[in-house]
């Protein structure tokens, strides 16, 4: 079993959020949170890093350090679709074969976290991958708002097949439950089939896109982590990110 060869990391990114508007431009020690989240992408090695930009001023601040922005619909509903756009856009000759989605809200998060998710591809099976992490505070076991992967990991292995995603607590029985984190990676032709499906009847009744991976009978891989930092949805979480990416020399 190989990975696929010519991998691309793209992150998607827009203005337009619920809790904290024009989150991904907010300043963190200087930069923009989407240039942080860039540079880790970046130092993850998997790949060229693009970034799907929903809005010129993002480009701009991408641009300036150096990246590669891409203009993208800002009409998209979905992530999976603006990557897919700027997939289309930057590669119509199909030269990248596999796709490595980041959120444009995770500043702090370690590359070797983003190679993890790539990571399961491998098994030339799995259509997509995914990440979790295993629940430790009761309160996550419960909450909706945390998406549980029922997957099904053998003793000792650190990958496994996602055979649900929930936000209620699942499965039943002994046993551990994990936290569903939203970085995916798929091969080409897999993330190509993905956007063309129709919304799912379960992806509908929980509110969750990969659902309708496997109601479609994609496979979905899971690669559990130690744990992932939490995205920056509101003025707290953003004061928490700072203080993460402190710089060590600052006296």
């Amino acid at each position: 079993m190989s990975l696929p060869k010519n991998p691309v990391v793209i992150i998607p990114a827009r203005l337009a959020a619920t809790r904290l508007p024009r989150k991904v431009l907010a300043n963190i020690h200087g930069e923009p949170m989407i240039v942080h989240v860039w540079r880790r992408a970046v130092e993850s090695g998997i790949g060229p890093v693009i970034v799907a930009c929903a809005d010129p001023e993002i480009a701009v601040a991408v641009e300036a350090v150096g990246g590669q922005a891409v203009m993208t619909d800002p009409s998209h509903l979905s992530g999976s679709d603006r990557i897919f756009e700027a997939l289309s856009k930057i590669d119509a000759a199909g030269t990248f074969d596999a796709v490595v989605n980041v959120q444009g809200d995770l500043p702090t998060i370690d590359p070797s976290v983003i190679g993890a998710v790539f990571a399961p591809l491998a098994s030339e099976s799995v259509d997509m991958a995914t990440l979790a992490f295993e629940i430790t505070n009761t309160e996550e076991a419960t909450n909706p708002n945390v998406v549980k992967a029922v997957v099904s990991v053998a003793p000792g292995k650190g990958v496994g097949r996602a055979l649900y995603f929930t936000r209620v607590t699942a499965p039943g029985g002994k046993g551990p439950l994990y936290h569903h984190v939203g970085l995916y990676a798929y091969r080409r032709a897999a993330l190509e089939h993905f956007v063309s499906l129709p919304s799912g009847v379960l992806e509908k009744r929980e509110k969750l896109e990969q659902l309708r991976a496997l109601e479609a009978g994609m496979r979905i891989d899971v690669a559990l982590v130690d744990t992932v930092p939490p995205g920056v949805d509101t003025p707290a979480d953003l004061d928490q990110a700072c203080a993460m990416l402190e710089p060590k020399d600052r006296p």
